[in-house]
């Protein structure tokens, strides 16, 4: 049984050491357990011994005898035995005095600075990380680019605190976190966006038995953002952009192109356009399981998209692609080059914040046009066409009104200059 400590605040505390014993085999790890209330904390010794050669009732290897592939004497294990009881009765100790009863976190992150090692079986916070990365990856078929931001999520965590815990991370914690990328020059956007992964990462945490540390959820960064520019081709941009004729130096242009014009057509997301296999392609419609939100869902063609599968229906492409589709970085590099040859430089203005300071530039729309205007140049000349929002929706794969409310607006702006146009005769 656990050998009973001192009362704090009601709490009785208890440790013991036991063997962690697996099936059909004669030595186990030595467990070193603590408990208070109803929080277990444990750790590994860091020895196997021979299973017949330990005394559970002095929870001491036997005098005399050796373990493992080394031969480690007894006096070695007990010692080390000797010295995680003297740390934790100390540490006990100190939370008596202070009259304070530790999270498992806190007790755990202690514990290891006293006795000034790791417990080799402990797994740290980065580690989690990277489990939760291969986990949750491969189950929900996470796409390059979510493990790009898991990535940088876990190097700035890193950077803000190498030694960083489960336990860190309490409101004060996050709000230190903040500070730090607010100090790192990044967007206010960028920053939401890195707190709302590490809020989806804690939850992980917390659902594995990581850590019992539930802070995060109550945590607000208050941090402004500014109403979201659409970048998107009109239909005239559009159109000069597909018939375009290359010169024969720019012809290596002519496929990014295509691949564009075809997710304006359709509003594939790049990663469905890369993934689109020509067993998805009917004779008058797209079937698709999409790659982000894993929704089912049917796309009619048009004579423009049509006309641009047709175009490479005789060609063979690895894994039954349907389509050339280069890297999403040459892509958007190429199809900035091609914006510009087709002259698409109207000027745009965008707003962000850096903390509470508001930023706006001006750029010609060719420098900001990439994949991602794909999907959003469909969306909107959809809409301004009149085709209603429901039926766009079918073919978008968006579940509710609010995700399109931009294009909404964008479409009924651009309905009302229609309009005034008339005051002008």
């Amino acid at each position: 049984s656990f050998h009973p400590g001192t009362n704090v605040n009601m709490i009785r505390w208890y440790h013991i050491f036991v063997l962690d014993k697996e099936k059909d085999k004669p030595d186990a790890k030595i467990r070193f357990r603590v408990k208070w209330g109803k929080d277990i904390v444990a750790f590994n010794v860091g020895y196997r011994v021979e299973i017949s050669k330990w005394n559970p009732d002095t929870q001491r290897v036997k005098n005399n005898t050796t373990h493992g592939a080394k031969k480690t004497p007894a006096s070695v294990i007990n010692r080390e035995i000797g010295r995680f009881e003297m740390a934790a009765d100390e540490l006990i100790a100190r939370y008596e005095r202070d009259r304070k009863v530790p999270t498992k976190d806190q007790f755990r992150k202690a514990f290891k600075e006293l006795i000034g090692g790791k417990d080799p079986d402990a797994i740290s916070f980065f580690d989690v990380i990277e489990k939760f990365k291969k986990e949750e990856g491969s189950l929900h078929g996470w796409s390059h680019a979510t493990i790009q931001k898991v990535d940088t999520m876990k190097k700035h965590l890193s950077a803000f605190n190498p030694d960083l815990t489960f336990g860190d991370l309490d409101e004060h914690g996050m709000s230190d976190f903040v500070s730090y990328l607010r100090s790192s020059d990044l967007r206010n956007t960028t920053i939401l966006k890195m707190v709302s992964m590490l809020k989806w990462f804690m939850r992980y945490a917390v659902r594995m038995g990581a850590t019992d540390n539930h802070a995060f959820e109550h945590f607000s960064s208050h941090l402004k953002t500014p109403e979201k520019v659409v970048i998107f081709l009109e239909w005239e941009e559009l159109m000069r952009m597909y018939r375009f004729e290359f010169p024969e130096s720019k012809k290596h242009l002519e496929t990014a192109r295509d691949m564009f014009c075809f997710q304006c057509f359709t509003s594939l997301r790049y990663s469905d356009l890369y993934n689109l296999k020509k067993s998805d392609l009917y004779d008058d419609c797209i079937k698709i399981t999409t790659i982000k939100t894993a929704d089912t869902i049917q796309i009619d063609l048009n004579d423009y998209s049509r006309a641009i599968l047709d175009k490479y229906r005789d060609i063979e492409y690895p894994l039954g692609r349907a389509l050339p589709v280069q890297s999403n970085q040459k892509m958007n590099d190429y199809i900035k080059q091609v914006a510009y040859l087709c002259g698409i430089d109207k000027p745009v203005s965008y707003t962000y914040y850096k903390g509470g300071n508001r930023i706006t530039e001006t750029k010609p729309k060719y420098e900001l046009i990439g994949t991602h205007a794909g999907r959003r140049t469909f969306i909107c000349n959809a809409l301004m066409l009149g085709i209603p929002p429901d039926i766009v929706m079918k073919w978008t794969g968006h579940s509710d009104y609010k995700a399109m409310k931009p294009y909404i607006d964008i479409a009924d702006q651009a309905r009302k200059d229609a309009m005034n146009l008339f005051n002008k005769r």
